[in-house]
């Protein structure tokens, strides 16, 4: 599988700059979202926002660049058509794109999630802190309150439906510049 790994000749410009464009799209409006429902001050869903399509950006190009080398010819084909000429030879190609696509927007999503989470735990302010030693009375409060796996549950679950929310208003966004592109 990595022997077919090169660096490529031809630098695809276009798509450098529109994968810009998107970021530009894409970082307002899930900083925007970010803010709203998980109640973060601007500059942390800012940080956030960026920090997360960034790192997914990166980790997606990576995937692209592995798997790129094993496609079968034909998908090759379209996929350099595609980049390059911004259109398909084969009228299959359409179903297998809105598959990919769907896929694409799934395991972003996840992976934003997942690096939303990361980035929420190890850059809060107290993770790193010496924790003081509480009253007797405190510590059976805090270990009664540990019980109710709901508050975490809740936490977690306001995450994902944000990170899909963001996700999926960005990715909208999105569409429409590509659909008014191909006007």
């Amino acid at each position: 599988m990595f022997d077919d790994l090169t660096i490529p000749r031809i630098l695809p410009l276009g798509a450098i700059l529109f994968n810009f464009l998107f970021l530009l799209v894409a970082i307002p409006i899930e900083a925007y979202v970010f803010n709203r429902r998980l109640s973060f001050d601007k500059k942390t869903s800012i940080f956030y926002a960026i920090s997360v399509n960034h790192f997914s950006s990166a980790l997606g190009w990576t995937i692209f660049f592995l798997l790129e080398p094993v496609l079968p010819i034909l998908w090759k084909s379209e996929l350099i058509n595609f980049v390059f000429y911004n259109n398909f030879k084969s009228p299959n190609t359409q179903s297998l794109l809105i598959v990919t696509t769907v896929i694409i927007f799934f395991t972003t999503v996840i992976m934003k999630f997942f690096l939303l989470q990361v980035f929420v735990f190890f850059l809060k302010e107290d993770v790193f802190k010496k924790k003081e030693e509480l009253p007797v009375t405190q510590q059976r409060y805090k270990r009664r309150r540990w019980r109710v796996p709901s508050r975490v549950r809740f936490a977690s679950t306001n995450l994902v439906t944000t990170t899909l929310i963001a996700n999926a208003l960005s990715y909208s966004a999105i569409t429409l510049i590509l659909l008014i592109r191909n006007r």
